[in-house]
């Protein structure tokens, strides 16, 4: 083989390491290269973080409060700004009902390669339509996907934010094709104190999540767990 062979043979394999490992770390929930990153509050206290990431849509987020008002539960919601700005009476009954809103992006975008210009557009003006609402709590951060690579936590960092993960992701381990029943089961019986649980329950494709949430409350409240915001939980001094 010759020597610019070898070369660029090298140089390819190790591009596609380069590629690999960006991508894991993309998609990693526990680990990124700068800021901090958070999928779990202290876990010396039997609480738990509801979260649903997503919406609001005006139709199916009327009963996602029933179900947490009839547990009286509360939760995060994860909004995108676009979805806010297109349903606001949606929007500003989560904050009426006494959850915490976080920002979910503008309009839920793969924020991996995205400048830094672009992604900061993103961040603010989201944090702008949440504050319209005349929502005063803290608004944390979760990336579109999960997603985060560089730029983003580095931004983060520079705001002085965590990105916000979670520790238990019933729909993701059980797939599209989850019954409600299975869904509940695997949230009540996985659950350990600390856990931020991620859900979704806006669009009409969650009904099995948003039937499984009852199960969901009534099942970890019966093993003697609080639920509180994911403010209250990854930062209790704040309480």
């Amino acid at each position: 083989m010759r020597r610019a062979t070898r070369v660029a043979v090298i140089l390819l394999v190790a591009l596609g390491l380069l590629v690999g490992a960006a991508y894991q770390i993309s998609r990693a929930r526990d680990f990124q290269l700068f800021g901090e990153i958070i999928t779990h509050g202290p876990r010396d206290m039997p609480q738990i973080a509801l979260t649903f990431d997503d919406g609001p849509t005006a139709r199916h987020t009327p009963a996602l409060l029933q179900a947490l008002a009839d547990g009286d539960a509360v939760a995060t919601f994860f909004l995108v700004g676009r979805d806010i700005d297109a349903n606001p009476e949606a929007a500003a009954a989560i904050i009426e009902a006494g959850h915490e809103v976080g920002n979910h992006s503008w309009d839920h975008p793969r924020m991996v390669l995205m400048s830094p210009a672009a992604i900061r557009e993103q961040i603010i003006r989201t944090d702008a339509t949440i504050r319209d609402l005349g929502y005063e709590g803290p608004i944390q951060f979760r990336p579109p996907f999960g997603k985060k690579l560089v730029v983003l936590p580095w931004i983060l960092r520079e705001m002085g934010r965590p990105t916000v993960m979670w520790s238990v992701e019933p729909e993701t381990l059980l797939g599209a094709d989850a019954e409600a029943n299975d869904i509940a089961i695997h949230v009540v019986e996985q659950a350990e104190a600390g856990d931020i649980i991620l859900l979704h329950g806006m669009f009409s494709t969650n009904q099995a999540t948003r039937d499984a949430l009852p199960e969901i409350i009534t099942g970890l409240r019966e093993r003697g767990f609080e639920f509180v915001r994911v403010s209250d939980l990854i930062d209790p001094a704040d309480d």
